[in-house]
């Protein structure tokens, strides 16, 4: 952060002492209070307190019960902030929306940034009344707030104390300050915007981190989301991907309620989405107004942002941060740092794919060098098996020796068949096989009997490819791959038993969806990492479901099952 200049310092009380020398005594006397409360507006960095303690001191300076100050907006033409001092919370709450700046004496002070000091502000005819609940106010004291020239807003003082009005010497002390609050709130500002930085710098950092480490893709895109909201001060952070018909889905949300918009599809006919697609960044105000937003969403949030993610001239989705209603709109700096924010994070997308791409291909290697050893070596030598027991069977004469072999060769054929099967599903690409339900849980199944080294068993209840929603079925999928993976990587079982059952009935009533997957291997310790078993429950809550785990599959209950259950 830059220091302020001295100069600017000694140059701003120079001329603040001028402007004292030739008044009375009563100001002269007044010298002392004016340099505490100087001193005091300059101490500190953060900016919102910064401004709360100027309101406060300007208030105890001039005898006035009510302060406030109204920070000018990028376009110079209304009120972003207002922070006020004197009026209860209860008040604030009952008046509601704060000043704009549009009309009134605020804004006459916005667009004549003047000192101006009325005996009474009501009669004054550029008044515009107050709203319902708003506390009396007559006389009042209004100056204007520069920082480096350029103006940032007013100092508004009302309600004198103990006089009629307010009078020259007031005038004078609160100008005097408004001078070195104006040097403590570039400070501020300064300070603020390197933290500000900062903030996003390490958001950066983290979801870089969170999509190279090799987890899963929807779990990164959640990240992505988390941190947006976080370093945005927002009250959502939402990806979004495009689809096939070129719309985009909400596919990652960080919210209080996460449920109510997962799986929305912003349609392609909506302008925002167009522009999206083309790179460009949409930043909204009043969402509920702006005939560019289309879905019911639209009308819950307050100021918002809409940032391609692109990279490399490619558009891999969208990122969205509103904030809630009535809440301020996001600044200039706050546009750039989030841009850049989406821009870093579709790189990391971009190179979290292709290092996805590399280990999908080193799998499918591996897959299609084991096809090759069981269709080369185990068939063969199976086959090569079965034809010497059929040779011996032919040469005995004990029928019950014949009998026995003969029930060898027939296992011998159906494990044949069996390893003919897992040969054609380790060959077929993912794109292949249908896309039902049923059939991706085969698919992860196979694919985990790799890394096992033995083939999970299975059992569906239920018309499982009808009943369970696109949505759900990819969670469940999701799901099923964590569990699977925590049973290769830490369970060390011997037994795998996956059950996907669509005819239950949740606690609430619904109808639900219950995957389990037990194993027979050691357990899940006490203090041991849980964050796999965390990532399973964040998956069902956000589709108003629930996970947990128990007893596995194991002599007296050794191992451990874990459940996931979502509704239909």
């Amino acid at each position: 952060m830059a220091e302020p200049d001295p100069k600017d310092s000694l140059e701003a009380a120079t001329r603040a002492t001028r402007s004292l020398q030739g008044l009375s005594t009563e100001l002269t006397a007044r010298v002392p209070q004016l340099l505490e409360a100087m001193r005091s507006v300059g101490t500190g960095l953060e900016l919102h307190s910064t401004l709360d303690r100027i309101c406060e001191t300007a208030a105890e300076l001039a005898g006035a019960r009510y302060a406030a100050i109204g920070v000018v907006d990028d376009t110079g033409k209304g009120l972003s902030d207002f922070v006020t001092h004197g009026v209860p919370d209860d008040v604030a709450r009952e008046i509601g929306h704060r000043p704009d700046g549009q009309k009134g004496l605020l804004g006459a002070l916005i667009h004549d940034p003047v000192p101006l000091r009325l005996a009474d502000l009501t009669a004054d005819p550029r008044a515009a009344g107050f709203p319902p609940g708003h506390p009396r106010m007559r006389t009042f004291l209004g100056v204007p707030i520069r920082v480096q020239g350029e103006i940032f807003g007013n100092l508004y003082l009302a309600e004198k104390q103990g006089a009629s009005e307010f009078n020259d010497y007031d005038l004078h002390m609160v100008r005097v300050l408004a001078t070195e609050a104006g040097i403590a709130i570039g400070n501020a500002r300064l300070y603020e915007a390197a933290r500000q930085r900062e903030r996003w710098i390490d958001g950066s950092v983290a979801v870089t981190t969170a999509l190279l480490s090799g987890g899963d893709a929807d779990d990164a895109l959640s990240v992505v989301a988390e941190q947006a909201r976080r370093l945005a001060d927002a009250a959502a952070g939402i990806v979004m991907l495009p689809t096939a018909d070129g719309g985009l889905e909400i596919v990652a949300v960080s919210a209080d309620n996460p449920s109510d918009s997962l799986g929305v599809i912003v349609p392609r006919d909506s302008p925002v989405v167009a522009m999206l697609l083309e790179g460009q960044a949409v930043f909204v105000d009043d969402p509920a107004s702006d005939e560019r937003l289309v879905t019911r969403l639209a009308g819950q949030f307050g100021p918002s942002m809409f940032l391609p993610l692109h990279s490399g001239g490619r558009v891999l989705g969208a990122l969205a941060t509103p904030r809630g209603r009535g809440a301020r709109p996001f600044s200039e700096a706050e546009r750039t740092l989030a841009t850049q924010f989406a821009s870093q994070a579709a790189l990391a997308l971009m190179m979290a794919d292709a290092q996805r791409d590399r280990e999908r291909l080193a799998v499918y290697e591996d897959r299609d060098r084991i096809a090759r050893d069981l269709h080369d070596l185990v068939i063969q030598r199976l086959f090569a098996t079965g034809m010497m027991l059929e040779s011996a069977q032919r040469r005995s004469v004990v029928p019950e020796v014949q009998t026995g072999v003969g029930r060898a060769v027939d296992e011998l054929d159906v494990t044949i068949q069996e390893i003919r099967t897992a040969i054609f599903a380790l060959q077929q690409e993912p794109a292949e096989a249908p896309s039902g339900l049923r059939t991706r849980v085969l698919r992860e199944i196979n694919m985990a009997a790799v890394p096992l080294g033995f083939k999970p068993s299975h059992h569906f209840v239920g018309p499982v490819d009808s009943l369970v929603g696109e949505l759900t079925g990819k969670n469940l999928i999701a799901a099923l791959r964590e569990a699977l993976s925590n049973a290769f990587r830490h369970a060390g079982a011997s037994l795998i038993d996956v059950v996907v059952d669509a005819t239950v009935t949740l606690p609430d009533g619904r109808d639900g969806v219950r995957l389990s997957v037990a194993d027979d291997g050691v357990g899940i310790p006490e203090g041991g990492r849980r964050s796999g078993l965390r990532n399973l429950a964040r998956r069902a809550e956000s589709l108003g479901g629930a996970s947990w785990f128990g007893p596995g599959i194991g002599e007296e209950g050794g191992g451990a099952t874990v459940v996931w259950e979502a509704p239909l």
